[in-house]
């Protein structure tokens, strides 16, 4: 069995996406169809930058879903492989959701550039800048560093965002109670324990502004029957039906991603490649949670050819 998955934020690059776009007409197209979308020559940005102004949270969504469509589209327009044949799962890690959504046909292109264009200018509005952050805790794992945040919150937000792998946990909440969990954590033996260079507090109660708006925004958008079931970050289990995934998407933006269940989960369900689309993040994530399964990650040319060879 094989999983599509599809990575989040923190994997933009200025020059992202340029050399496919030389390469392939059908991923030049797929650029073209987000700027439309947007409004915005989003595709100049991801190719030349500045970096600070890809980075902000609504342009570095957006920008990471279109690379990862790209990419798939290649693979399927170019390469005779469809996503419908090849995959019984997607996932995506956080605003990757929202491409797994578009890979399986949940959404259109247009639709998604938008939906995610939204979510990014919701989250960076939901907390005024300086009050919240995130930080990440390398070498502990998920249950003490549950402890460790809920010992550092001391009438504050702070909670696991992301359960990304083993030893590998994101943190999220005010930015004093990140700051004490950091200290806490590397006395409970983390190897690291080190704020990330975020713009909001991804995915804790903080975000409650963000989730309604997303609320708002996805009532209007319809939902397509969907090629292969969605591992949802919320629950760590397969979905498909369009009214759960509207409602888990909303709930998403305040809730932990359970990445590493996910993956479990998918593995346990015989699941034994894990296709990353667009980036190397999540693929290498994979190998730690579950070495014995094969991942790959596809970005170049070269990938989407050796991978087309292969399926």
């Amino acid at each position: 069995m094989r999983a599509f998955i599809f990575p989040g934020q923190g994997s933009q690059a200025v020059g992202m996406g340029s050399a496919l776009a030389e390469a392939s007409a059908v991923a030049r197209e797929t650029f073209q169809e987000v700027d439309e979308a947007l409004g915005q020559n989003l595709s100049k940005l991801m190719r030349e930058g500045p970096e600070d102004e890809l980075t902000l949270t609504e342009n570095a969504q957006p920008a990471i879903m279109a690379n990862a469509m790209a990419t798939l589209r290649v693979l399927e327009r170019e390469g005779g492989v469809t996503l419908a044949d090849k995959a019984d799962f997607v996932a995506g890690h956080s605003l990757g959701e929202y491409a797994a959504l578009c890979a399986a046909g949940g959404f259109d292109l247009a639709t998604t550039a938008r939906l995610l264009r939204r979510r990014g200018q919701a989250m960076q509005a939901a907390v005024p800048v300086g009050e919240g952050a995130m930080a990440v805790f390398l070498g502990l794992d998920f249950d003490p560093a549950q402890e460790v945040a809920d010992a550092a919150a001391e009438g504050e937000v702070c909670v696991i965002a992301n359960d990304n792998a083993p030893g590998q946990i994101v943190i999220s909440g005010h930015k004093a109670a990140v700051e004490r969990a950091c200290e806490l954590a590397k006395e409970r033996g983390a190897r690291r324990a080190m704020p990330l260079a975020v713009s909001a507090p991804f995915h804790c109660p903080l975000m409650k502004p963000a989730a309604d708006a997303m609320e708002e925004a996805l009532a209007g958008v319809e939902i397509h029957p969907l090629s292969a079931m969605l591992y949802a970050n919320v629950t760590a289990s397969p979905v498909g039906e369009h009214e759960a995934i509207r409602g888990l998407l909303v709930e998403q933006v305040t809730a932990m991603v359970r990445w590493r269940e996910s993956i479990e989960e998918m593995a346990r369900q015989g699941v034994n490649q894990f296709i990353e689309f667009g980036g190397k993040v999540v693929a290498p994530m994979v190998k730690r949670i579950a070495p014995d399964v094969e991942q790959k990650s596809i970005v170049s040319m070269d990938d989407i050819e050796a991978l087309a060879k292969e399926l």
